[in-house]
């Protein structure tokens, strides 16, 4: 066991979007819109967080190669019942940023969590999961709509 080896691949663009949900209740969701939090600017403060973990993806998951990131994003769509977030990571490397778009979503709904369990613990992270990649070997991968 131990990293794949790809040190005899050659360098392509990459991409991979990630999305996850944070289930919030309607006050959360209009406290977080009037920027009316105690904590501060929650969707800032959870962009920030994504990204600075998208950089330290290789340290959280294990066999997972360090990548030098070019490019990283996340988005936020409020819905009548939370909030949708999405994250887009690029690099032209040997292996694809799929990890890092997924922590990026999985820490941002996990700031988003911490900054709102003071007014309930009932929150819920849900549906994390890879939307797309491209680049490499394997091409392009979109993933179904449901």
């Amino acid at each position: 066991m131990g990293m794949i080896d790809v040190g005899d691949k050659g360098k392509t663009r990459r991409t991979a979007k990630a999305r996850a949900f944070v289930k919030l209740n309607k006050e959360i969701i209009k406290r977080i819109k009037n920027d009316d939090m105690p904590k501060g600017d929650v969707l800032e403060d959870a962009r920030v967080a994504a990204i600075l973990a998208v950089k330290k993806t290789s340290e959280l998951i294990p066999l997972c190669h360090n990548i030098d990131i070019e490019y990283a994003e996340v988005d936020f769509t409020f819905k009548a019942d939370g909030i949708l977030a999405e994250s887009t990571v690029r690099t032209t490397g040997k292996t694809g940023v799929e990890m890092e778009a997924m922590v990026a979503c999985s820490v941002a709904a996990l700031t988003i969590y911490d900054m709102c369990k003071m007014f309930t613990r009932s929150i819920e992270i849900k549906d994390i999961y890879l939307i797309e990649k491209r680049g490499g070997k394997s091409g392009v991968y979109k993933r179904d709509k449901k």
